[in-house]
């Protein structure tokens, strides 16, 4: 199997009546995710998505993504959120987190900007394109994201400068609505080419769409195999019997376990390159389930790394969080251990052995003295990290979340506290409409 679920380190904490009282609540849910009868129902166009996506424009996709490799030496994507940690995540995960310093075929560097207001990272981003060829995607719904705004403002004033308007009109391309906004109706005037961010997508859902595959067919993986995964994933995962539905299995398993005070799950890989697809999935989840006061918090960590910083709490700390470790069987690398005629380290006993199998035994051990510390592990066992298996775990992690999100009686496709803070900046920088808040905001920071 392509993905599956481990229930080995989880019998002390999880009683099998468990299971039967939560499958109600399950195929409830499942309904009203089949019959789009749920909350934010209008949001549930990633569910189909592999099958029903708009072929044309990926088509599209794959010709500009062609026309960017010819011809520029860095590729900036900028975007924040869910418009750009999935692209960053699936191309870190299938090629490296050196990717840009790895030699490379016919693809350019990649960088994602537009989703922080740092002017020391602008400052560094415009040194490193000096003297290169330099095409630009900007992906914004909107188009009034201050981050990535801004970050257009910037980078799109660089491309006019180098190459003059109609050089910079061939390096532009531009993710947004379909029909409305202002990024779209500036991207027309301009006659720059645009791809859909689709309505019925939010941005967090959105990796298998124009957002994300752009990006990540610039980095020469296989887009078309990617979603053969996501496809094969969308037909093993239609059953509402959660014993036969491993990913209905592991939503339930999230809720029976935050219902017994664990409140904080921690996603764990054991390769480098998880790191990125690790905060993909900390925003889905987070900004998934964080509402009415409500919802697990996703945390992550890389081991073994991490066992030397927070191993510690994790093994001794407050017993109110679980795991989910993610192995992959096949990293695609092989890595014998020298032997050294000294044995300076005495590690001999190693000598010949594959990393690989150093690694899995230290996952082994480490699944061991957690739960005998205390908490509960979640194993899910992935084929390989080609593009085929990590679709089919992308579209597992979405479809799960909607399960988690209903199964919390949570709309798990909103986020209305994130506009929190930007109303709260626009006040503060004295946008016009906000005029009254400032001043209430000003004398706060002042008390």
């Amino acid at each position: 199997m392509t993905l599956k679920i481990s229930e080995k380190y989880l019998g002390s904490f999880i009683s099998k009546h468990e299971y039967d009282y939560i499958q109600p609540l399950v195929s409830e849910s499942h309904r009203h995710l089949t019959n789009r009868t749920g909350a934010g129902a209008d949001m549930l166009g990633w569910k189909d998505l592999p099958e029903n996506y708009d072929k044309e424009e990926f088509a599209r996709i794959l010709t500009a993504s062609e026309k960017i490799r010819k011809s520029c030496d860095v590729f900036l994507v900028l975007g924040i959120g869910g418009s750009y940690l999935g692209a960053r995540a699936v191309i870190e995960f299938i090629k490296s987190p050196l990717y840009n310093l790895l030699p490379k075929e016919n693809t350019p560097e990649i960088y994602f900007s537009g989703c922080n207001i740092s002017a020391t990272n602008y400052e560094e981003l415009l040194t490193l394109c000096e003297n290169k060829d330099v095409c630009i995607n900007v992906i914004s719904k909107s188009g009034t994201t201050t981050e990535t705004a801004v970050a257009f403002r910037i980078f799109r004033e660089m491309l006019v400068k180098k190459y003059g308007e109609e050089g910079a009109r061939e390096r532009i391309f531009v993710t947004t609505d379909k029909e409305k906004g202002t990024l779209k109706e500036f991207a027309t005037a301009k006659g720059y080419e645009t791809f859909v961010v689709p309505d019925d997508v939010g941005g967090r859902f959105s990796v298998l769409t124009a957002v994300g595959l752009l990006p990540i067919a610039v980095a020469g993986i296989d887009i078309g195999k990617m979603m053969e995964g996501a496809a094969a994933a969308r037909l093993a995962y239609t059953d509402e019997d959660l014993m036969k539905n491993d990913c209905y299995k592991y939503a339930a398993i999230r809720n029976i376990l935050y219902r017994k005070g664990r409140v904080t799950e921690i996603l764990v890989g054991y390769e480098p390159y998880m790191a990125m697809m690790n905060e993909w999935w900390k925003q889905l989840y987070g900004e998934s389930e964080g509402k009415d006061q409500k919802g697990i918090f996703p945390a992550s960590v890389i081991f073994s790394t991490d066992l030397h910083s927070l191993g510690q709490y994790i093994q001794d700390g407050l017993r109110n969080q679980f795991e989910t470790v993610i192995s992959v069987k096949d990293s695609g690398s092989k890595m014998p251990i020298p032997y050294d005629p000294a044995n300076v380290d005495g590690l001999n006993f190693l000598s010949g052995m594959d990393l690989n199998e150093v690694n899995s035994t230290a996952m082994k051990g480490t699944l061991l003295a957690h739960i005998d510390g205390g908490v509960p592990n979640i194993l899910i066992e992935l084929e390989d990290r080609r593009e085929y298996s990590l679709g089919y775990l992308i579209y597992f992690f979405e479809l799960a979340c909607a399960m988690s999100g209903y199964l919390l009686a949570v709309n798990p496709f909103d986020q209305p506290g994130v506009e929190a803070y930007k109303k709260n900046m626009f006040a503060l920088l004295g946008k016009p409409g906000y005029e009254e808040m400032r001043g209430a905001l000003e004398a706060r920071l002042k008390e």
